[in-house]
């Protein structure tokens, strides 16, 4: 079954950069030309003429297998392996380990004006990087309001109306120590099937906006150390009004959870009222999130060891 394209793409030249790729040969169009797929492909079928079920739009990828497989046949069916290859319109070729480009490769890839680099990583660890790079890319999307925040190492997405208080609790846990991914609106992208990862649009990137004071730049108040690129969400804090009667989880035995993307998360909600100190609840919150991911729950050991007092008669 084909899998779907991404609605999104990211730019050839992007990739070649980032894993510092070395051009063989380049087409005309190769500053604009576009990735829009995760998947990659080692063309080992290909090359011995099998093309049922390939997808050019992949980046190529040639190690050591495809390269001594083409030492074995002469240099017309060589030419004539390259310009079958070279026909489709590949995204890009990268040839791994260093190994020298066979010159037909490159004749055909001037012919047809295709893309073709040349690394030394090794095969697996370059397609496992390139793999991991066009994922973060090209990965689903989607864009909420509200504050996301790193504290101890676990992301928080703080949620809420507007005025409930999140950019002020996210300006004391900067004063605290804690570092600020997004203010008001957060880009969430699904990364692998059960991670999320949360970072600010490049327009609003380390600005936060406080009512009566303006917009202020986090990064240059506070310095490199106050802020973060991007976050994985390991829990989500819905912040609410207090209102008087209702009945809040005093224990912590209710679980909640929240989704984006087909993503379950944990979720805690937090009454807010005047004189509660939110930036050291967050710090909790955060703190008794990653205990639980290592296994140690207070609220079940709390209810376990109470069970155990009454079947003991202590009670």
């Amino acid at each position: 079954m084909k899998r779907m394209r991404s609605k999104y793409s990211v730019k050839l030249k992007t990739i070649v950069d980032e894993h510092n790729l070395t051009p063989l040969n380049l087409s005309p169009t190769y500053e604009t030309d576009l990735v829009t797929t995760a998947d990659v492909n080692r063309p080992a079928m290909q090359l011995t003429g099998f093309y049922n079920y390939f997808d050019p739009q992949r980046i190529q990828i040639m190690g050591r297998v495809e390269s001594t497989y083409l030492d074995t046949i002469s240099i017309e069916e060589r030419l004539r392996t390259f310009e079958r290859f070279m026909q489709y319109d590949i995204a890009g070729l990268v040839i791994c380990h260093g190994v020298p480009a066979f010159p037909e490769c490159i004749e055909m890839a001037r012919k047809y004006k295709r893309n073709v680099f040349i690394t030394d990583e090794d095969t697996s660890e370059f397609q496992a990087d390139l793999i991991h790079s066009l994922k973060k890319y090209l990965a689903p999307r989607i864009t909420v309001h509200g504050v996301l925040v790193e504290i101890y190492g676990e992301g928080l997405l703080l949620m809420g109306d507007s005025g409930i208080g999140k950019s002020e609790t996210a300006l004391e846990l900067i004063k605290r120590g804690h570092r600020l991914i997004a203010d008001d609106a957060v880009e969430i992208k699904r990364v692998s099937r059960d991670m999320l990862v949360g970072s600010a649009p490049e327009l609003i990137r380390y600005y936060m906006e406080l009512r009566g004071i303006g917009v202020i730049n986090v990064r240059h108040l506070y310095g490199m150390g106050a802020v973060k690129p991007e976050s994985n969400i390991d829990l989500v804090v819905q912040m609410e009004p207090w209102e008087e009667g209702k009945a809040y989880d005093r224990l912590g035995l209710t679980s909640e959870s929240t989704g984006f993307l087909g993503v379950t998360l944990p979720q805690v909600t937090i009454p807010v009222r005047p004189g509660r100190n939110l930036a050291v609840i967050m710090e909790l919150a955060a703190m008794n999130n990653r205990q639980k991911k290592m296994g140690y729950n207070a609220a079940e050991t709390l209810a376990a060891e109470h069970d155990a007092a009454i079947d003991l008669g202590l009670f």
